[in-house]
This record gives structure tokens, C-alpha cells and sequence, in this order.
């Protein structure tokens, strides 16, 4: 391997891992967030209603910015830096911000005034009082909309100069916002402040909106903002966005609309449900976040280049090492993560007097199993579906999206009566399994082959000792709960690490005992880093 290729595969990396640490941070602030709300408020109505508020104002950030826009505009922004014209692509830029925010704004108002109506429409069987409550707190929650859309643009902007930090840094600021506007807001200050309940919280989520949008305009001022006014729909790099944007926003708003389809089938189960259903499915986003998106985030600029500059043999060659990457790391999580479903929670919200209880960690954890199933799916999405937005593709994605978000909806609806949560997580997970198959086989058609045999044997080997991993895991959780104290939050957390320790420990030594290639490669990574602090230490010392 040329110099050149290792330097940059090594910066791919340490893009990573600047994403991944400052991602552990954001999602540690994150469940903290969800621990305060839950030992405050409890699995039950009220949080119900905080997180139905959620979906309608996600659907317009969605649709606007969120995924749409960052797929189409980098590779397109992206291009005019390596032509060298930058003034040029900021002015593609200005044309469709002000567009957004036109569109935002209208969109805003529609969702203020119609919230009940949505809402209504969104969780039918939840009681008049909690829908009240649900309408409320929605119109808090469009505020935070204005904040996010002008994040996403800004995140678009800097991942495009290969600016990570800022991007990253906001997602923290988020997280502390929400849970300091939530603990300042939630309770009342004797006779001076009444409080505003859970509705504290919903404050909170505007305040950490804008703290990510203020840190990461910050950065945009350094690079030298070059605003136009202009509403220009006939400008080529405008049209050429539009083009890749359409399909996108055609995926996106059908995985909304899968969403409320799920929200809906949701609130007719047990009071709670809903709470649970997205708590968990915040815990199996953890590795998906982690590696998955921070891959894909990381790598996709440098596949937008190879493309653009038809190097092919090294365009996927990129692509192969961040899948295999990603399912490497993520089918261990997932066993690990099912394994410790139980214990993990409890420890997370059942507090002593606190209003989460042990039936509320056993309907939690029940979903978390069937969601951890499709983990390594989901993760390995995020760096094929960028592959295809690469190669200035946004159809294929979108297309195979579609058709997966059909088959989660049917299976939803098949099994959501005879397993409850269970079903609806079960049937995301198969939906991410198929889509994750489908992107494959179709980029081996667009491309040529990726190593895609080389990536099966990967896949079984991984799952395989993931499997010999996972039931350790069980046996020591077992024993643990039979012969330990565990009422102590302490007492806790040492059978959650000693339990990780021992799964990283057993599925390490499996690995390389295999001589698995993902194995040997972090090992001979981990071994250049300590000849380099060696060597480091030799020289200070002289």
C-alpha cells in the first residue's frame, strides 16, 4: 500500500474518531437527558405525549434539510470546490437557503395553527387530555425547527470543507441545553416560579437548537460567509441539486410516514408503550451512531472525490473497508447490547422513588431485543446509501428505502398484535436487514464487484463468535442476578463493565484466533500508534 493511500485512510479514521468521541459524548448528555425526564415524569402518559410532540416538527426538518439536503449538497458543493469555484457554489448555496427558509416559515405556521388536527390524525386512541397535553407541547417543538434547519445547512457546509469539530461539538451543546432548560424549567421555585412540568423540557429542546446552531455559525463566519439573494431555480448547480435532492425527499418522506404509521399503531397499545418503544430505540441507535453514521459521515466527502474522479478500483475499496468496519463493531454491539437489554436499563432509569419502574424496564427491554437484530443493517446503510450519493445517485437509495419502509409497514401491522412492541421492533429490524441487502447487490451492479463474497464470510464469522460472545454475556448476567446484590447503583454498573470487558475480551481472542482481516488491521493500528508513543517518549527524554 502507496504512503499516499495509508495517510489517507489514516485521516479517514481519525475523522472518525473525532466523530465517535464526540458522539459518546453527545449520546452520555442524551441519556442523561432521558433519565432525568423518566425518574421525573416516568414510562406513562406525559412522556407519551413529549415524544408524539416530536414527530411532526422532525417530519419538517426532515423534508426541508435533514437527510435530503446534505445528500445532494455536498457532492454538488463539493464540485465546485475542486473546480475552484467557490464563489459560484456559494451561490447555488444562497439560492436554496432562501428557498428553505421560505418554505420553512410557511410550513411553521401551517404546523401552529393545524397542530390539532395533526395531532388528532398522528396518536388517535390517546385520551382528550393527553392529546391536549401532545398539541401543546408540538407547538413548543416547531420553534426548535427554525434552529435545526439552520444547523443542517451550516452541517452541510462545513462537512464540505471537511469540518467534523463544529458539526459535532453542536450536538453536545443540544443535549446540555435540553437538560439544563428542562431541570431549570420542569420544577417549580417555591412561590416564585410555578414551573412548567414536562413542558420544561420541550423549552429545553429549542434552547439546545440553538446553542447547535450558534457554534457551528460561528465556524461558518471564520470560513467567510458569501451570502446572495436570489430565488434563481434555472442556476445548472441548482438544477443539478434538484435533481439529486427530489428522490431523496421522496424517501425521506416516506420513512416519516412510516414513522407516524408506527406512532400510530403504537398508541393503541398499553399506556407507556410509546415511551418504550422509543426508548429503546434510542439505545439501539447508540451503535448505529457511533459507528455506522461517523463511518459514513467520515468517509463520504473522499468517495464523493474518488468518484468525481473516476477512480473506481480506490472508490471501493473505501467503500468495502467502511462497511466492514462498521459490521465488525456493530454485530458484537447488538449481541451485547440484547444480552445486557435487562440490566443496562435498569440501571439507566429505575431509581429508588423515581417514577420508572422494574415492569417499565422489562416492556423496555423487551422491544430492545428485536431492535438490537437489525443493527449492523441500519449501520451499514449509512455508508452504502453515501456511496450511491457519491456517485451523484440518489434514486437507488431512495427507491430501495421505499420498498423497505413497505415491508416494515406490513410486518408491523402482521405482528404488532400477537408481540406488542415486539413486533413493531422486529419488523424495523427485518426492513433494515432487506434494505441493507438490496443497496448491496445493487452497487455490485453499478460499480462492479465490491468484495461482496469476501464481505459474507465476514459477516458469518462475526456473527458467529458474536454468538459464542453474547452467550457468556448471558451466563455471567445470570449468575450475577442469581448471587449479587444489584440494588445499588453501583453494584449495577460493575456487572455492566465486567460484563463488557469479558464480551470484548472473548470476541477479541475469537477474532484473532480466526486471523479475521478487521481484527489484524486494528491490532497492527493499535501497535503503529504505541511505536509512534515510543518513540515520542524516546525523543522528549533526549
Amino acid at each position: 500500500m502507496s504512503e499516499e493511500k495509508t495517510n489517507s485512510k489514516a485521516s479517514l479514521l481519525a475523522a472518525a474518531n473525532i466523530l465517535m468521541l464526540t458522539t459518546i459524548a453527545s449520546r452520555i448528555l442524551g441519556y442523561l437527558r432521558d433519565v432525568l425526564i423518566f425518574a421525573k415524569f416516568g414510562q406513562n402518559e406525559l412522556t407519551d405525549a413529549y415524544n408524539a410532540a416530536f414527530s411532526i416538527p422532525d417530519f419538517l426538518y426532515m423534508i426541508l434539510v435533514g437527510g435530503a439536503l446534505s445528500s445532494a449538497f455536498i457532492p454538488v458543493f463539493s464540485g465546485y470546490l475542486a473546480r475552484n469555484q467557490e464563489d459560484e457554489g456559494w451561490k447555488v448555496l444562497s439560492i436554496i437557503f432562501n428557498w428553505i427558509m421560505l418554505l420553512l416559515c410557511l410550513g411553521v405556521v401551517f404546523g401552529l395553527v393545524f397542530a390539532p388536527q395533526l395531532v388528532n390524525w398522528l396518536v388517535p386512541d390517546f385520551d382528550e387530555a393527553t392529546k391536549q397535553m401532545t398539541v401543546n407541547l408540538t407547538r413548543i417543538m416547531f420553534f426548535q425547527v427554525i434552529f435545526m434547519c439552520l444547523s443542517g445547512i451550516s452541517t452541510g457546509i462545513l462537512q464540505s470543507y471537511k469540518n467534523f469539530t463544529a458539526p459535532a461539538i453542536g450536538s453536545v451543546l443540544y443535549n446540555l441545553g435540553i437538560i439544563f432548560g428542562g431541570v431549570l424549567l420542569a420544577a417549580p421555585i417555591e412561590q416564585f416560579f410555578p414551573g412548567y412540568g414536562i413542558a420544561g423540557f420541550s423549552v429545553g429542546v429549542v434552547l439546545g437548537a440553538m446553542l447547535n446552531f450558534a457554534v457551528q455559525f460561528v465556524a461558518i463566519l471564520k470560513l467567510g460567509v458569501r451570502y446572495s439573494f436570489s430565488m434563481d431555480l434555472h442556476h445548472p448547480g441548482v438544477r443539478e441539486l434538484l435533481v439529486l435532492i427530489v428522490p431523496v425527499f421522496i424517501g425521506l418522506a416516506a420513512s416519516q410516514f412510516n414513522l407516524f404509521v408506527n406512532q400510530n399503531l403504537a398508541s393503541e397499545l398499553s399506556e407507556g408503550l410509546v415511551s418504550a418503544l422509543r426508548a429503546a430505540q434510542r439505545l439501539m441507535q447508540l451503535p448505529i451512531t457511533l459507528f455506522g453514521i461517523t463511518v459514513g459521515i467520515a468517509f463520504f466527502p473522499t468517495m464523493t472525490q474518488l468518484a468525481a474522479k473516476m477512480q473506481l478500483d480506490e472508490f471501493k475499496s473505501t467503500v468495502m473497508m467502511g462497511l466492514r468496519t462498521v459490521i465488525f463493531v456493530t454485530i458484537p454491539a447488538s449481541f451485547g447490547l440484547a444480552a445486557l437489554s435487562r440490566p443496562i436499563i435498569r440501571f439507566m432509569y429505575e431509581f429508588k422513588g423515581g417514577a420508572f419502574t422494574a415492569e417499565d424496564t422489562e416492556e423496555t427491554a423487551y422491544a430492545l431485543v428485536f431492535y438490537t437484530i437489525g443493527v449492523f443493517g441500519y449501520a451499514a446503510i449509512h455508508t452504502l446509501s453515501r456511496a450511491f450519493y457519491a456517485l451523484k445517485n440518489t434514486r437507488t437509495p431512495v427507491t430501495v428505502a421505499v420498498f423497505s419502509i413497505v415491508v416494515n409497514i406490513l410486518l408491523s401491522v402482521l405482528l404488532v398484535d400477537h408481540m406488542a412492541q415486539g413486533g413493531l421492533a422486529l419488523a424495523y429490524s427485518i426492513a433494515g436487514i432487506f434494505n441493507m441487502v438490496v443497496l448491496i447487490v445493487l452497487l455490485n451492479m453499478s460499480v462492479g464487484d465490491i468484495g461482496s463474497w469476501a464481505l459474507v464470510k465476514s459477516i458469518g464469522q462475526t456473527i458467529g463468535i458474536s454468538a459464542v460472545m453474547g452467550g457468556v454475556v448471558m451466563v455471567l448476567v445470570h449468575y450475577a442476578e442469581q448471587y449479587l446484590l444489584l440494588q445499588s447503583k453501583l453494584m449495577q454498573l460493575i456487572e455492566i463493565m465486567v460484563a463488557i470487558g469479558v464480551g470484548v475480551g472473548v470476541y477479541a481472542v475469537l477474532a484473532l484466533l480466526l486471523k479475521m482481516p478487521e481484527a489484524e488491521q486494528i491490532m497492527h493500528i493499535l501497535r503503529r500508534k504505541f511505536r509512534r508513543r515510543r518513540k515520542a517518549a524516546q525523543n522528549s527524554e533526549a
